[in-house]
């Protein structure tokens, strides 16, 4: 069986029944909001994060009304983020097709960024669950305070191992805990349970960060060039770890132009990845990826459901093992 067929048996009739749910939030009766809706809805990724808040709610009794609408909120909040991510960046696709900026107007663009913000809140209600609904609103804060920690260390230097695992906690491992707490939420857990889920969905969002991280250093079909994460300032693990180790003048010239927030030129960042590949750079995170990767197995417990911990097993190592 194909490990994303492992990942959805156990929740295939929850699942069709959120894509449903999901889609009713993407209606408008002013046809230009409609029609840019119609175009978001239709550059929608996988759903990896419903799938894994749903793989939770089943793992902790059932997926329930409440289960839909906190993974409704969730997506929508992130949706959101990424079309104002898209104005911001100046970016003309998404997900392989024309962003909506793009299509429309960045005015456009932002105002149905907003619409789904408040509709994000508006599902988050619907489970009427203080603890979702407050989580969801930390979240946005949390999502905001990664992004603008990241644009500071590009500009101003400073980043080291330790800043680099608070940008990806903040922008992308705090939507991967929240699938994890609200499912439980969502089921009727208690908070143990759920700070338990939590902490899985974030070692998820690690892994899944520094795995895209390492294949910004390959030449892979992932949209963007490689080495755009370095020239745009963002300094992911594998250099990390060679720029700390490395005694190489070079390297030392390297270190000292991103510590005080300068760009490298093109040979500099061509270095840079060369020394990351051949320097031990990538082994060190995909050790670090295989320690997080110990740490979530032991969180399964043993009273999941043998297809909820399979599929959650397989949802761990696609995150792992993934290609693109």
């Amino acid at each position: 069986m194909d490990i994303k067929e492992i990942i959805q048996k156990p929740i295939q009739a929850e699942f069709a029944q959120f894509k449903n749910y999901y889609s009713e939030q993407f209606r408008s009766d002013v046809p230009l909001l409609g029609s840019a809706l119609v175009h978001v809805a239709g550059s929608t990724g996988k759903m990896m994060r419903p799938i894994l808040l749903l793989l939770v709610a089943k793992s902790c009794g059932g997926a329930t009304t409440a289960s839909f609408a906190a993974a409704s909120a969730l997506e929508l909040l992130h949706t959101a983020s990424l079309l104002h991510d898209d104005v911001v960046d100046e970016s003309d696709m998404r997900r392989g097709v024309p962003s909506l900026n793009v299509l429309y107007s960045n005015r456009i663009a932002i105002l149905t960024g907003d619409y789904l913000f408040s509709s994000s809140l508006y599902n988050a209600s619907l489970t009427k669950n203080v603890d979702i609904i407050e989580s969801l609103s930390q979240l946005g804060r949390t999502l905001s305070s990664g992004e603008m920690l990241q644009l500071q260390l590009q500009h101003q230097g400073g980043f080291n191992e330790e800043k680099y695992f608070e940008v990806i906690r903040c922008k992308t491992a705090s939507l991967f805990a929240c699938c994890g707490r609200f499912g439980a939420l969502s089921a009727g857990a208690d908070p143990e349970r759920a700070a338990q889920f939590a902490r899985f969905g974030e070692i998820l969002g690690i892994c899944f960060q520094i795995k895209d991280d390492i294949f910004d250093y390959y030449d892979t079909n992932i949209g963007k060039p490689t080495g755009s994460d370095i020239r745009e300032g963002k300094i992911t693990l594998p250099a990390l770890y060679v720029l700390q180790k490395s005694t190489d003048e070079k390297m030392v010239v390297i270190k000292n132009k991103l510590n005080a927030g300068e760009p490298l030129d093109e040979e500099q960042i061509a270095c840079l990845i060369e020394e990351a590949k051949s320097g031990g750079g990538i082994e060190y995170a995909l050790e670090k990826i295989e320690e997080y990767r110990r740490e979530a197995l032991a969180l399964l417990s043993n009273d999941i459901p043998d297809d909820c911990r399979e599929a959650l097993t397989a949802y761990l190592d696609y995150t792992i093992s993934r290609s693109k």
